[in-house]
């Protein structure tokens, strides 16, 4: 077994089977799926230690920055917005640790979207011209349907969003008027009866909390599949009351929290964090525009988890669909830009980031970018190699690991 696999094996340790069994096969599909389920292998191999590199503003970043982190979500406004939406390895760090990481990803997909590698080039330049110019107005805004462009409009247009209604019924099933999850082995797994009986006790807890208590009264939980890189964590989605009758039900999210992948590479001292879900919790009310709906930090046999709902409009866009026109793309990807940036403007000066005077000075110089540029073009090969020495050896071994 390769020395890839062996890390990879044992950063996933103590997960549960079935779920990093998914994980595993998800990570052989291509380049850019083992890119998101192997975090921990890019920070590993990021130089921390390069100054002309790293010499850049504090930053709460989400950590594990990637063209699939972003995607629409009712906020607890309700409204829709279109945001980072993944902040389980959220740290303080140099800007360029997340900017990398985003360059990165637009390279290693560039081959499943069939760009030239000059084309890929040119997306990740367009993206730092983006980040850069909106530092520079030292302001945190948002994108919304309003304010939206291109796919990103599309994805945010009325018509297209899913409505509860049929957002339950794609998730749920209905007997003699009353819903249940449906486990279908895809999003859902059954529970133990145990595990069902605590998840249950534990939301009947919560809502005795809540100002309302009867609608988060719970109606159903099964285990929930979901995202690539946290797969074989403990996560359960919830079915609860709402506000009344089974077309008004709400699904919410169960996520248990673990230690940031970036831990063991983090060279900047962090907040005594209560938890790790009040890490989470924490950074993504600073760095978001607006909280996805019920956001909290919560404590579940003893472990700390992160509750919020799971909606019907948090969607990720479907790059893919870019139809060989570039423009597209370049859309896209000039928004990213500017929502990493409104990111980083909103969260600055919390707990040790940098405030909006530094960031302005930052997006003034131009001599990060193509240091930046030039690391991230390694680590896409690098990650490249990587995922074809794991191919190789998934392949090879049978079902002896996975």
């Amino acid at each position: 077994m390769n020395e890839i696999v062996d890390s990879i094996l044992k950063y996933n340790a103590g997960r549960e089977a079935a779920r990093v069994s998914l994980k595993y096969r998800a990570m052989r599909q291509d380049a850019h799926a083992f890119m998101r389920g192997t975090c921990h292998l890019y920070y590993r191999d990021w130089p921390a230690q390069d100054k002309q590199l790293n010499d850049a503003p504090l930053a709460w970043i989400c950590g594990d920055l990637h063209l699939e982190n972003f995607g629409c979500y009712k906020g607890d406004n309700r409204l829709v917005y279109f945001d980072l939406n993944d902040f389980d390895e959220a740290v303080l760090a140099p800007a360029t640790w997340e900017l990398g990481r985003w360059l990165t990803s637009i390279l290693v997909a560039g081959t499943s979207l069939k760009l030239s590698g000059s084309d890929a080039i040119r997306l990740c330049q367009i993206g730092l011209d983006s980040y850069a110019a909106a530092l520079m107005t030292g302001k945190g805004r948002w994108l919304e349907r309003e304010t939206a462009k291109g796919m990103i409009r599309n994805l945010l247009d009325p018509m297209t969003l899913r409505d509860r209604k049929t957002f339950l019924d794609s998730r749920t099933r209905v007997r003699k008027g009353h819903r249940s999850i449906t486990v279908d082995e895809k999003r859902a797994l059954a529970l133990l009866p145990q595990e069902k009986t605590d998840v249950m006790a534990f939301v009947e807890e919560y809502a005795r909390l809540q100002p309302k208590p009867d609608f988060y009264r719970p109606l159903d939980a099964a285990r929930r599949i979901a995202g690539t890189g946290s797969l074989g964590v403990d996560r359960y989605v919830i079915l609860i009351e709402g506000r009344g009758g089974h077309d008004e039900n709400f699904l919410l999210d169960l996520k248990q929290a673990i230690p940031s992948a970036l831990a063991p590479y983090v060279i900047h001292k962090q907040p005594e964090w209560i938890n790790d879900a009040h890490r989470v919790a924490s950074v993504q009310r600073w760095a978001q525009a607006i909280s996805p709906a019920f956001l909290s930090a919560v404590t579940f046999g003893d472990q700390p988890f992160l509750f919020k709902g799971l909606q019907p409009t948090q969607d990720r866009l479907a790059l893919e669909g870019w139809g060989g026109k570039l423009k597209r793309l370049e859309q896209v990807i000039r928004s990213m830009g500017q929502i990493v940036a409104w990111s980083h403007l909103r969260s600055g000066g919390r707990s040790g980031s940098a405030i909006a005077d530094e960031w302005i000075v930052f997006g003034d110089r131009r001599d990060w970018q193509a240091p930046l540029l030039k690391i991230a073009t390694s680590q896409a090969a690098k990650i490249g190699s990587d995922w074809e020495k794991y191919s190789r050896e998934y392949d090879r071994t049978g079902p002896s690991w996975r």
